[in-house]
């Protein structure tokens, strides 16, 4: 599930309080959602909240969606004269004819060439027959 990062302060106040009522002034459960809706007026009132949103974005999105190639090329003659003119850089990832490389150091040499790296969305198709 997808959390929404620019969630309303106040809405989510509002369900802490509804959900509060449920329990016994006290308890464990009761400390512990006072400590996070405090916890939450804290951000907002240092004015932090922009931070806190970027945070939890981060947080809470699957690594995989991180993962994104730097440059794109129809063909591997393309990818080969970028990579020739010295615009990748060890660790990039690019898709060169809708398939995944990262570019790494050549084992001899001082060059850099491209190594077959399935990227995230590849690794979810499934190959018809």
């Amino acid at each position: 599930m997808a959390y929404n990062s620019n969630f309303d302060v106040d809405a989510v106040m509002a369900v802490l309080g509804t959900v509060g009522e449920r329990f016994q002034e006290g308890t464990p459960e009761d400390e512990a959602l006072r400590i996070a809706a405090v916890a939450l007026l804290y951000i907002r009132d240092r004015e932090q909240l922009a931070d806190y949103r970027e945070y939890f974005r981060k947080f809470f999105v699957p690594a995989t969606e991180s993962v994104v190639a730097v440059q794109s090329f129809p063909t591997s003659a393309e990818a080969d004269i970028w990579l020739a003119q010295g615009q990748g850089n060890e660790g990039d990832l690019v898709r060169i004819a809708g398939k995944g490389f990262r570019v790494i150091r050549e084992r001899k040499g001082s060059g850099l060439m491209f190594l077959r790296t399935p990227l995230p969305d590849e690794m979810t198709q499934v190959d018809e027959p």
